[in-house]
């Protein structure tokens, strides 16, 4: 009787598995909620045999341990261990993000400015993965807050693996290498309260460090919130040095441009978005990938030549400030598109490993002093969080690698099998080249600690286009004020007078207005819901039915 019982059961799970692929055809589903339906429909019958870590097959009866023997079971404790272990150290900045795989193609000859291979020979293609992130949320945080966001590309060239990192804002919040753990400990986390964004903390930081105050006012404009990773422009912040085949010098700003529209979310709109999606931004990314609509970014680039540097009337190397229009030419150089979601997000996202120090031949890189402390930093975060052997992780292998790098903790590949383990020697290993391309004279850069507001004078009068943007922007600034203490607050109102005397009068009446609405919202009784009589423990016991059965 078993046997039928079991046999009927298998013919309708026959039949409602052949079914599955043909049922959503009239209902309308986004890819991120068909994911493992489409895993499915592609593998018609199971990947394989299950096995235990070391490769033995699982027994059906070691899937539960009732009645087992729990430390016998292979199969628990390799569950148990592993579960332990499953997180490696989140990014101390830019936790949470997602990925893509894709590629570069260049689209016009920039051969005269750089020898770097990946940006010469027109309609080349180089595959790219991407990194998209929020610069401070944790990996649990939210997508729409108001911070910049993150790109990191990764270009696995014939010389090599290009990483270029940038943010959603043309300018970095601070240009002094030392500055970094106290933005970090200052926009985070109180260490008493455990509150993210201390606005006390991050206001009186701004205010001792006013450099900060240009990349704080693109954040707190419009285009603080914009609307999905694939509707937003992307900039490496730096002034690049890159080099032609001759040698000769260009100073350049690279920027990545969306071809799908700069489209930005309100206050507002971004709060109701919260409520309901901490995972916009991602879902709308794997969403439009997977449905065809692969996102694309034109890479063009400002250039200044040796002899331009010399001549403006402002520092070009400065990450905290723009560039002046009139001061260089712009071109173009190719387009990013991205084609193919990752298949595991741990291995292709988590595990990759993005430094600014991954330069190629003909650019090599920016001269400032910021570059060269992140250099280190970069370089220190992936050696914690994914050990010394991080470049042999699948995700971040370069094409081509030959190296006496030798042992250590696993991934170690290879481990350039039985070839020589030092240099130089007389047994065929790996040789040096000697590029003859390389610019012979070294720019040095002399930096100062000057604070020039007129950037900031700028973007009040003239990047923000309209009044409407105008208010958004004293609005944005001003209600976060009511949180902060009135002697930090006017060390502010100070700094914005310095700046623009319209912008700090507006700042001041929207901060005494917004001063007022939070005061009056502490008199309002937060309501709560009542829940009728004790939270119950435990279950009872159903009274049974006594009443006799009536005889027939």
């Amino acid at each position: 009787m078993k046997a039928i019982v079991a046999c009927i059961f298998c013919v309708i799970l026959r039949i409602v598995e052949s079914d599955d692929s043909k049922r959503f055809d009239n209902v309308t589903y986004q890819p991120v909620h068909r994911q493992l339906l489409d895993f499915k429909i592609k593998n018609p019958h199971s990947i394989g045999l299950w096995t235990k870590n070391a490769g033995d097959p699982v027994d059906i009866r070691d899937t539960v341990t009732i009645n087992s023997d729990q430390f016998s079971n292979q199969l628990l404790i390799d569950t148990i261990s592993t579960l332990d272990g499953e997180r490696i150290p989140e990014r101390v900045v830019h936790a949470k993000g997602t990925g893509a795989f894709g590629y570069f193609e260049v689209t016009h000859d920039v051969s005269k400015y750089t020898y770097a291979d990946v940006f010469n020979g027109v309609s080349k293609k180089t595959p790219v993965v991407v990194r998209f992130s929020t610069s401070l949320q944790p990996v649990g945080g939210s997508d729409v807050s108001r911070e910049p966001k993150g790109l990191a590309v990764k270009f696995y060239t014939e010389e090599g693996n290009l990483d270029i990192l940038c943010l959603s804002t043309p300018v970095f919040q601070f240009r002094d290498p030392m500055t970094v753990r106290e933005v970090l400990h200052g926009f985070k986390v109180n260490p008493q309260s455990n509150i993210r964004l201390d606005f006390t903390s991050a206001v009186d930081l701004l205010t001792l460090r006013p450099s900060l105050a240009h990349n704080a006012f693109w954040v707190m404009s419009d285009f603080g919130v914009p609307d999905g990773y694939r509707r937003m422009d992307y900039f490496p912040i730096h002034t690049f040095e890159i080099a032609n085949k001759y040698g000769e010098t260009h100073y350049v700003r690279f920027h990545f441009r969306t071809e799908q529209g700069v489209a930005i979310l309100t206050s507002v709109q971004a709060a109701a978005i919260q409520a309901v999606d901490l995972d916009y931004y991602n879902r709308d990314l794997y969403n439009a990938i997977d449905s065809g609509k692969y996102p694309s970014w034109r890479l063009e680039m400002d250039v200044m030549t040796r002899h331009d540097i010399q001549k403006v009337d402002f520092d070009p190397f400065d990450v905290t400030r723009l560039w002046k229009n009139g001061t260089f030419h712009t071109v173009p150089i190719g387009k990013l598109v991205l084609n193919k979601n990752v298949e595991n997000l741990f291995k292709d996202v988590e595990q990759a490993a993005y430094s600014p120090a991954n330069l190629v031949p003909g650019i090599p890189g920016p001269v400032d002093f910021l570059f060269r402390g992140r250099r280190t930093f970069y370089r220190d975060t992936q050696n914690y969080r994914l050990g010394r052997n991080h470049n042999k992780i699948l995700v971040n292998m370069p094409l081509y690698e030959k190296t006496y790098v030798r042992d250590g903790t696993p991934p170690t590949r290879l481990n350039m099998r039985n070839a020589p383990n030092y240099y130089p020697n007389s047994f065929h290993g790996p040789v040096p080249y000697v590029d003859e391309r390389r610019p012979l004279k070294k720019l040095e850069v002399l930096e100062n600690n000057a604070v020039d507001v007129e950037p900031l004078w700028y973007f009040y009068n003239h990047i923000i286009k309209d009044e409407d943007q105008r208010l958004r922007f004293i609005t944005n600034v001003a209600v976060p004020l009511a949180q902060v203490t009135p002697p930090v607050v006017q060390r502010l109102l100070k700094l914005l007078f310095l700046i623009d005397e319209d912008l700090a009068t507006r700042i001041r009446a929207a901060y005494e207005v917004a001063l007022v609405a939070q005061q009056a919202a502490t008199l309002v009784p937060t309501p709560s819901i009542e829940y009728p009589g004790n939270i119950p423990t435990t279950q009872e016991v159903p009274k049974h039915n006594t009443t006799e059965i009536p005889k027939s």
